[in-house]
């Protein structure tokens, strides 16, 4: 789980890249990729290594006009999950 005081970041070897073969955004990583739909790639795109957890689902929740709470559970999930796979870290 990801605390509201975390701060999410891409380890190195990982990157958010448009590829023109798919024409759409991935998640690279060293021998690996993942296909990124609009919101996956809402949330990675506010990850600059300096924000906390809560600062990214503030933005996004004034950004697209929803509720910080939705927001804040789904961004969870997805960075939950990311970070189980490796493609994501965390600091606290």
């Amino acid at each position: 789980m990801i605390d509201q005081s975390d701060i999410p970041y891409l380890p190195r070897g990982v990157r958010v890249h448009f590829d023109k073969v798919r024409d759409g955004w991935v998640l690279l990583a060293p021998e690996r990729a993942i296909t990124l739909d609009g919101i996956g790639h809402a949330i990675l795109s506010e990850i600059d290594g300096e924000r906390t957890f809560q600062a990214i689902t503030d933005i996004l929740s004034a950004k697209y006009n929803a509720p910080a709470e939705d927001i804040a559970k789904d961004t969870a999930g997805f960075l939950g999950a990311l970070k189980n796979r490796r493609f994501l870290e965390v600091r606290t």
